[in-house]
């Protein structure tokens, strides 16, 4: 004789018995995640992903500094020139001159861009060489080119000049099979050494790790060995302990990043003010435009230390807004590396990503405390039109790369013609395909 269990329906337990049944609202909530993520997933996969990733946190990201730095520097700008709107207005013409520079970059086609790295690698050497001997110095680095009616940064093209050339030397080797990890390295090793021991010279130690960040990012792209990686590290921090020592500021602040309360008024005074900034913005902040550090408290608050200033006056919620903003940027880019199958446009791409979000990481973690202070600004956001303008062309060759995945193109016309082209047929400057587009002829 058997005995049977009975019990409510449910589902059956490890022993065979039945559970009570799932709630209607967990089983509901459960469909609503499976529903959202299929459809996110069903979104990144789409051709034109990338592109618009691209499009959209840069211009983001550029909105969101153009309005950062008209609050960040209207205190100092007004000490100086008295005109609060000054330098806001610098940087407004930078980003009027760098958006149709970015846009002319996303049409131009791949073979410029490996023949365009050579001559400007080479003015960027020319550049860092005069500053050398005339260069303008701020705040003991010699990085400037005073040429009038602005001032020029020459390690700033140079970056984007490392990229292009770098990434054109190595396609070049990998399409005729010279993969072998010695052939890697010349010329792109002493180019690469040249332009960061002349940029070294000037006192830029936060542009050098940029460039050694450009070097890696090639050669892990084209598959360099763990060994070469672990040597060239090596070297570079011997050379970074060098500098540290050769330069007593640098050791000063070494000193305050890692106790920067400890002098509060003197190599850690920078820190100090802007670890004060972020902390008064709590979760959403003061309000735009109420930061108090700004009121010459903060030194560099426009450029080094925006974020800080962004964080006081936005709270977390800006500064994690303006972390996933890079972050998708970052995404765009790999996605763009990871999905095409020309050598040049994958180290490019991850060469750029490893420029700008490595900059961004740099830049973020000196100002929250977990790195040393470096000087370099936060792209697309901080103060500058050296940076500003070579950051967006670089984007620009992104957008262009974007266009080059699979079923991209294809998207793309079917979308039919752009603001641009539409603006243009209106004018009747748009060429018979766009008037025939109009006319529905």
């Amino acid at each position: 004789m058997t005995t049977e269990t009975t019990g409510s329906p449910g589902t059956s337990g490890p022993s065979g018995t039945t559970g009570p049944p799932a709630e209607p609202g967990t089983v509901r909530r459960k469909g609503w995640v499976r529903e959202q993520t299929g459809s996110l997933m069903e979104l990144l996969d789409r051709p034109l992903t990338s592109y618009y990733l691209i499009i959209g946190c840069s211009a983001l990201l550029l909105a969101l500094g153009l309005m950062m730095v008209l609050s960040a520097s209207s205190i100092e700008a007004l000490e100086e020139t008295g005109d609060p709107f000054s330098w806001f207005i610098r940087q407004s013409f930078s980003a009027a001159l760098g958006l149709p520079l970015m846009w002319i970059c996303s049409r131009l086609p791949q073979r410029f861009f490996r023949l365009a790295g050579y001559p400007l690698m080479a003015l960027s050497i020319l550049g860092l060489l005069i500053v050398m001997f005339v260069g303008e110095s701020h705040g003991g680095a010699q990085r400037w080119l005073d040429l009038g009616i602005f001032y020029l940064q020459p390690s700033e093209p140079a970056k984007f000049g490392l990229v292009l050339w770098g990434a054109d030397l190595l396609a070049r080797k990998a399409r005729a099979g010279r993969i072998e990890w010695r052939r890697l390295l010349i010329p792109l090793m002493p180019g690469t050494a040249i332009v960061a021991i002349m940029v070294m010279l000037g006192s830029d130690l936060g542009t050098t790790l940029v460039l050694l960040l450009i070097f890696l990012s090639l050669l892990w792209v084209v598959g360099a060995p763990i060994q070469l990686f672990a040597g060239i590290l090596s070297v570079s921090v011997l050379a970074a302990l060098i500098m540290i020592k050769v330069e007593p500021y640098r050791m000063a602040r070494i000193n305050s990043f890692l106790d920067p309360w400890s002098d509060a008024q003197g190599a850690g005074y920078q820190a100090v003010q802007g670890q004060i900034a972020l902390g008064s913005g709590g979760w959403f902040g003061l309000g735009l435009g109420s930061s108090r550090q700004k009121w010459s408290w903060l030194p560099h608050a426009e450029s080094d230390f925006i974020f800080s200033i962004l964080g006081e006056e936005l709270g977390l919620a800006g500064t994690l807004a303006v972390v996933a903003l890079f972050g998708l940027l970052g995404y765009a880019g790999l996605r763009v590396a990871s999905r095409v199958t020309d050598p040049f446009v994958r180290l490019a791409s991850a060469a750029v990503v490893a420029w700008v979000a490595g900059q961004a990481i740099v830049n973020i973690g000196a100002v929250i405390g977990v790195l040393p202070i470096t000087g370099i600004p936060l792209p697309l956001v901080s103060y500058g039109g050296s940076a500003l303008l070579p950051t967006l062309a670089a984007l620009g060759m992104l957008l262009s790369f974007a266009k080059r995945e699979p079923g991209a193109r294809e998207a793309l016309a079917a979308r039919g013609p752009g603001p641009v082209a539409r603006a243009l047929s209106w004018l009747g400057l748009g060429g018979p395909k766009a008037k025939s587009r109009r006319t529905g002829r």
